[in-house]
């Protein structure tokens, strides 16, 4: 998984499965594309992500996760829950504040 931390006025986690960079997923009228300036940061284990999710979460991040195994990280850092996942052509995403 990559994992990229953006300064703003608060910050955003960009979190996405490793084989999903570069690739642009659509059903429907909605769309997502996995822009490597955005999610691609650096390549992390999945504790190492559920670590740094959990440390996010208490500055009061806001979290862009794309892709199975990052969500599934999410969910056990606690940093996000079920209801707050979509999904585009099967791949799993949550956006925003949890």
């Amino acid at each position: 998984m990559f994992i990229k931390i953006h300064d703003s006025y608060r910050k955003i986690v960009a979190l996405a499965d490793s084989n999903l960079i570069g690739k642009t997923f659509e059903e429907g009228n909605k769309q997502i594309e996995i822009k490597p300036n955005f999610f691609e940061g650096e390549e992390k284990s999945k504790q190492e992500i559920i670590l740094i999710l959990k440390d996010m979460d208490r500055e009061d991040a806001t979290f862009n996760i794309v892709g199975k195994e990052s969500v599934q990280s999410a969910i056990e850092a606690g940093v996000i829950q079920e209801s707050g996942i979509m999904t585009i052509d099967n791949i799993p995403i949550a956006l925003g504040l949890f």
